[in-house]
C-alpha cells in the first residue's frame, strides 16, 4: 500500500473523481462462456466460476424470465463488458429456432438487439459462439451460411468469405449442432459448423463438417459420406461430381466438433448411414472420427463399433452424442482416452491415441471397456467431464431421458474403466459442472443443482419444458432457455447465506453476492444503521482488516509501534500491524508524510485506498506469481509505475479490468461495493 513517488495536486484528484463519475468502471470482470458446454474439450466444466458453491446454491432464485423470439433450442452464450449503445453491458447470447441471434442485457434480460439472417427454410437447433477476440457472435442461419455480428449492435460483417457457407442443402440439411470457435495449439482459430439432417431421416442429405479459418475466411469441408469429395454437395445432384450417391452420415451430437490440443485433432461422431471404410469405401457412417484441425484430408483414425449394421438398420446412432475426453489417473497405461455413448444405450470408452487398437482407421471394434448406461435408455444430451479437486478423481456425467447418472474412472491392471456411482431418476438435459456443482435442466421442468459424487438434490427451480435446452454458469448466475420461449435467470439470494442484511444492497445489486459472502464471514460490515454504503469509498485501514480477514491471516498484536499515526489504541491497529508483518502492506515516503503533517513514518489510515493500492495488497496477499509484460495492458500504468506488475498480474487472473477508455486509472478511490468484489474474486481465484 505504498503510493507513486509522486505529488497530486488538489486538482488531479478532482478531475479523477470527475472521470470516475463519468466513466463506467468495469470491475472485476466477469469471464466469458464462449461456445456450447464451455470449453474447446466440450467438457462442460466451468473452471472459473467462483460464487456459486456448494454450500450457497440453495439459495438461488429467478432473477428474471423474459420471452425470445422463438424458442432457443440449445444453451446460450455470454461475452462479459461489451461496449453497447446503452453503455457497458455483459451480454447473453442465443439462436432460436426461426432463425434469429438476440442479445440480451445479462442483468435484467431486456433486449439489446436482434437479427434474423433469413426466414427458411425450417429451422435449426444450433447455438452461437464467439469469436476470441470478443468483437463477434456467430449464429447459424436458415439459409445455409453462418453469420457474423458485432456483439455490440448486432452490425452484420460481411466480406471475405463472410456470410461463410455451411450447407447447398438447407432444404434438407440443418444445423443442429452448436458451432464452435477453437483456438489450436499452434494459434490457428478455426469456426467449426456441422450440418446433418432433418427428423425422419429423409432426402439426400449428408453430415459434414465445415471449418472455416478465422485469419482470411477459408474453409475446409469433410464429408462423412463420399469423403473423397471435399466440397459442398448439390441436392439431388450428380453423384461423384457434385453430390454423393450415398445420404445421411449426419453429424448432429449437441457440440458438433471436439478439440483435443494433445493430439491437435479434432474429433466428431457420426450417425446411420452407409459404412463402407472397412473395405476401402469413403462412407463413415456409426463412427467417431479423428480429423485434421482444418478439416483436411481423410479420417487419422477411427472407431466404428463391430455391430455397425445392426445400429444402422435400428436407427441407433453412435453419434446422438459426442466423444467426452476424459483426464486419466497417473495409474492408467492409456493416457488419452474418450467416452462415447448413443441411442444404442452403451457407454465405450476409447484410445484416442489407437481408437480401434489396430492402427489408423477403417477398423471396426477395438474399444477398453463396453458398458450399459446406469440409468438406461438412449443418449442424446451431451456428457459432461470433471475432476473432483478433493481427491483428484475423474468422473463423467450422462443425463438422458432416463435420468442421470455419475460414472467414476478407476484403474485396475493398467486398464481404466468407469464405474457407475449413482444416478438421479429426473431426466434431462446436458448436464454441465461449475464450482464443485452439477447442474442440468430436468424433463420435469425443473433446473437442478446436484452434488457430483452422490447425485443428491442440493437446489432445483421451476422452467419451461425442455428439448436440446441445456444451462450455462457465470460470476453467480445460471441462466437457461426452455421450449416456451423463455430465457430464465438464476441467481444467488444475496442475503440467504446469513441473517443480517444491508437495506441499500438489494439481490439485484450485482455485487451484493460478493458482499454478503464476505459480511457473513465477518470479513467486511456495514458503516452502521443497516447500511453497506456501497457507492461511499474505502480507507486503507479498513482494507487492512479485510485483507487480514479475507485471506485468514492470524491477528497479532505488534510488539512495536510500525507507523506513528497508528497507535496502539488505533482501531485497526492489530489488523494493520498484521498485515505490515506478512509484507503486505508498507507506509509513505517521509516527504509525503511531511506534505501532509505526519511524523514519519506514517500510514494514512483514513485516506481512502486507492485502485493500485488495493490491487498491489491483493496481489501479494493471494500470493500470485507477478507477470511483467513488456507491452502494457493500460495507457496510463506503465512499467515504471510502482503497481505495474501487480495490476498486470491482477489482469491476467481476471481479477481486476480497466475503464472503456483502455485505463486502468490507478489513483481513483475505490468504492465500496467494487472492493468488496475485487476481494472476493481475490480469495476465491487461485
Amino acid at each position: 500500500m505504498k503510493i507513486p513517488n509522486k505529488h497530486i495536486t488538489i486538482r488531479t484528484v478532482a478531475m479523477l473523481v470527475a472521470l470516475a463519475l463519468v466513466l463506467s468502471p468495469l470491475l472485476a470482470r466477469a469471464y466469458d462462456w464462449p461456445h456450447f458446454h464451455f470449453d474447446a474439450q466440450r467438457s462442460g466444466n466451468d473452471g472459473l466460476e467462483t460464487l456459486i458453491t456448494p454450500s450457497n446454491v440453495n439459495s438461488l432464485q429467478q432473477k428474471f424470465q423474459v420471452t425470445l423470439p422463438d424458442i432457443a433450442d440449445g444453451a446460450p452464450v455470454f461475452l462479459s463488458a461489451v461496449n453497447t449503445s446503452g453503455g457497458i453491458k455483459n451480454l447473453a447470447f442465443a439462436t432460436t429456432k426461426n432463425g434469429y441471434i438476440v442479445a440480451l442485457d445479462a442483468s435484467n434480460g431486456q433486449q439489446v438487439w436482434s437479427k434474423q439472417a433469413a426466414t427458411g427454410p425450417h429451422y435449426t437447433t444450433s447455438s452461437p459462439a464467439l469469436d476470441p477476440n470478443r468483437q463477434y457472435v456467430y449464429s447459424y442461419g436458415l439459409d445455409g451460411y453462418v453469420h457474423r455480428y458485432q456483439v455490440g449492435d448486432g452490425t452484420e460483417v460481411n466480406g471475405g468469405g463472410w456470410p461463410e457457407l455451411a450447407t447447398l442443402k438447407p432444404n434438407v440439411e440443418k444445423g443442429s449442432a452448436a458451432l464452435s470457435v477453437i483456438t489450436t495449439v499452434s494459434g490457428a482459430t478455426y469456426l467449426y459448423v456441422a450440418n446433418g439432417g432433418y427428423p425422419g431421416d429423409q432426402g439426400d442429405y449428408q453430415g459434414h463438417v465445415t471449418a472455416v479459418n478465422l485469419a482470411d475466411g477459408s474453409q475446409r469441408v469433410f464429408n462423412t459420406a463420399c469423403s473423397d469429395l471435399a466440397m459442398h454437395f448439390i441436392e439431388n445432384g450428380t453423384p461423384g461430381t457434385n453430390d454423393c450417391a450415398t445420404p445421411q452420415n449426419a453429424v448432429w451430437a449437441r457440440p458438433g466438433v471436439v478439440y483435443d490440443a494433445t493430439s491437435n485433432r479434432i474429433y466428431i461422431s457420426t450417425g446411420n448411414g452407409n459404412y463402407s471404410a472397412n473395405t476401402g469405401g469413403h462412407d463413415w457412417s456409426e463412427s467417431v472420427l479423428a480429423l485434421n484441425i482444418d478439416a483436411s484430408g481423410q479420417p487419422l483414425d477411427s472407431y466404428t463399433p463391430a455391430n455397425y449394421q445392426n445400429l444402422d438398420n435400428s436407427d441407433a446412432d453412435l453419434g446422438s452424442t459426442n466423444p467426452v475426453i476424459l483426464p486419466m489417473p497417473s495409474s492408467s497405461n492409456y493416457h488419452h482416452v474418450a467416452a462415447q455413448s448413443g441411442k444404442e444405450g452403451k457407454i465405450v470408452l476409447l484410445n484416442l491415441d489407437n481408437l480401434s487398437g489396430q492402427g489408423g482407421p477403417g477398423h471396426t471394434g477395438g474399444e477398453l471397456q463396453l458398458i450399459n448406461v446406469p440409468q438406461g435408455g438412449e443418449v442424446l444430451p451431451s456428457p459432461a467431464a470433471w475432476i473432483n479437486p478433493a481427491d483428484g478423481s475423474a468422473w463423467l456425467f450422462v443425463a438422458n431421458g432416463s435420468g442421470i447418472a455419475g460414472l467414476q474412472v478407476t484403474v485396475t491392471g493398467g486398464t481404466p474403466a468407469l464405474t457407475p456411482r449413482w444416478h438421479h431418476g429426473a431426466g434431462g438435459s446436458s448436464p454441465i459442472v461449475a464450482n464443485g456443482v452439477l447442474y442440468y435442466a430436468g424433463s420435469d421442468n425443473n433446473l437442478y443443482a446436484l452434488n457430483p459424487t452422490s447425485g443428491s438434490v442440493l437446489w432445483n427451480g421451476a422452467i419451461g419444458g425442455i428439448h436440446w435446452e441445456s444451462p450455462i454458469v457465470v460470476d453467480g448466475t445460471v441462466y437457461v432457455t426452455d421450449e416456451s420461449r423463455h430465457l430464465t435467470a438464476f441467481t444467488l439470494n444475496a442475503a440467504a447465506p446469513c441473517t443480517a442484511g444491508f437495506s441499500d444492497v438489494p439481490n439485484s445489486n450485482p455485487f451484493a453476492a460478493a458482499i454478503y459472502n464476505l459480511a457473513c464471514k465477518g470479513v467486511i460490515s456495514g458503516t452502521g444503521g443497516g447500511y453497506y454504503s456501497p457507492a461511499a469509498s474505502a480507507t486503507r485501514a479498513q482494507f487492512a482488516r479485510m485483507v487480514v480477514l479475507g485471506f485468514g491471516y492470524t491477528v497479532i498484536t505488534p510488539t512495536q509501534q510500525d507507523f506513528t499515526d497508528v497507535p496502539p489504541s488505533y482501531w485497526a491497529y492489530r489488523y494493520i500491524g498484521t498485515a505490515k508483518a506478512h509484507n503486505l502492506i508498507g507506509g509513505y515516503s517521509a516527504a509525503q508524510c511531511q506534505a501532509v503533517g505526519a511524523a514519519y513514518p506514517c500510514f494514512l489510515p483514513n485516506n481512502s485506498i486507492i485502485r493500485a493500492e488495493l490491487t498491489l495488497l491483493v496481489v501479494k496477499a493471494a500470493g500470485y506469481t507477478l507477470v511483467t509484460p513488456g507491452t502494457p495492458t493500460y495507457w496510463d500504468v506503465s512499467p515504471s509505475y510502482f503497481a505495474y506488475a501487480a495490476i498486470e498480474t491482477a489482469h491476467a487472473k481476471g481479477v481486476v479490468n480497466g475503464y472503456p477508455d483502455g485505463g486502468f486509472h490507478p489513483n481513483i478511490s475505490i468504492r465500496r461495493d467494487e472492493l468488496a468484489a475485487i476481494l472476493y474474486k481475490g480469495i476465491n481465484t487461485p
